[in-house]
């Protein structure tokens, strides 16, 4: 699959991505792909989930996910409403939401839904991203079914862990669209 042949919806995370964050940068870059809105500041994990399966009926083409952080637990819990309209998810840095301390306020006391997607998906992970342990992201790669990847000592894989323009990730993403 090629980037024209897709609605690419991109699913960011609690507050949003900023200008610099790569997925701004792909939904500006990519012809195909826009973001999915949300109330940034107030996490919903049904109300956002909600919204996504509203973009993904309103879609033309085949849907690709791009997920980031808690978007993609958005994807998860949207996943049963979205399965057939949906050709694949790309997943970065998913948050342990069961990990109370390393929460954000916002994020804290929900549960990770933890059934397999009905798509193909990738999950990419960092051994030192500070919201989720590496041997916590395999489980939940397991659990979605999701082909883990693994992307070394990458932080958070945003802005703030240098992850502009990612373009390492873009070109995974390009690799993940060819096998769908």
């Amino acid at each position: 699959m090629r980037t024209e042949d897709c609605d690419i919806l991109i699913v960011p995370g609690l507050d949003g991505s900023g200008p610099d964050h790569w997925q701004t940068r792909w939904a500006n870059k990519l012809k195909t792909a826009r973001i999915v809105e949300q109330d940034w500041s107030a996490p919903d994990l049904d109300g956002w989930a909600a919204r996504l399966a509203d973009a993904v009926a309103q879609a033309s083409r085949p849907v690709v996910l791009v997920a980031h952080s808690f978007g993609t637990h958005v994807v998860a819990a949207a996943a049963a409403d979205v399965g057939e309209r949906v050709a694949g998810a790309y997943l970065v840095a998913p948050p342990d939401l069961e990990d109370e301390p390393r929460m954000p306020e916002g994020l804290r006391a929900m549960s990770v839904p933890a059934h397999p997607l009905p798509f193909a998906s990738v999950l990419i992970a960092s051994r030192t991203d500070p919201y989720c342990s590496f041997a916590r992201a395999e489980a939940i790669a397991a659990a979605w079914g999701a082909q883990l990847t693994d992307a070394g000592e990458s932080g958070h894989i945003d802005t703030a862990s240098g992850h502009g323009p990612w373009p390492e990730g873009l070109m995974r993403f390009a690799g993940f669209l060819k096998r769908l």
